[in-house]
């Protein structure tokens, strides 16, 4: 017999989904709500309601947006003939913060892994090059930067990417340089040595 009510244990059980939380974070966040008397939990259902039914993909970067194409794509504001490649949304959050990038992004949704069974029609290798074209006939040249998690699969990606554009006219690929521990996620990266890695990119 369960001490707690089914409605509670549900709670739990979805919450303890999450990354990094476990059953007791999980219960503790769930009696949280129990005790709240400023409805909580049900703000927090209508925001992930809200989440769920507006956020979707921009169709030219691939970042999460509420219309079809995102505010970095649309902003004039941002350089055209700079297309930063990253793994996941959270890596262009990284990014914005340190607040030293003003060009434009593309998100793969991942990286090229084999033993995960992910190859290259898994992720978008074949939208990165049709973006790749469309920037070059608005800014007749670019510069690539390869910013994918300096991880075996990572790397493997990256250089996949180089070898697919080497010799494309009028794109220069970078890759960001290794002020990067490897293994790490640029979403944990600090600032200082996020800016380290992007300033001392280097062309591959």
């Amino acid at each position: 017999m369960s001490v707690l009510p089914k409605s509670v244990e549900r709670v739990i059980t979805e919450i303890s989904k999450i990354p990094g939380v476990g059953p007791k974070s999980a219960t503790r966040m769930a009696y949280h709500f129990l005790r709240s008397n400023k409805h909580d939990g049900l703000k927090l259902s209508d925001a992930l309601k809200e989440m769920d039914e507006k956020v979707k993909t921009c169709i030219k970067c691939f970042n999460l947006a509420e219309e079809d194409t995102c505010e970095i794509c649309t902003s004039v504001m941002r350089e055209n003939d700079k297309l930063c490649v990253v793994e996941e949304p959270l890596d262009v959050i990284a990014f914005e913060k340190s607040g030293i990038y003003r060009g434009k992004y593309f998100v793969l949704g991942g990286v090229i892994s084999p033993a995960d069974g992910i190859g290259v029609d898994e992720i978008r290798i074949k939208e990165l090059k049709q973006r790749v074209n469309e920037l070059i006939t608005e800014s007749e040249s670019i510069e690539l930067i390869i910013a994918t998690n300096p991880s075996l699969e990572g790397e493997a990606t990256a250089q996949y990417i180089s070898d697919m554009l080497n010799g494309v006219e009028n794109v220069k690929i970078t890759r960001l340089a290794m002020g990067l521990p490897t293994g790490a996620d640029l979403e944990f990266a600090d600032q200082l040595t996020l800016k380290r890695a992007f300033e001392g990119r280097n062309s591959i």
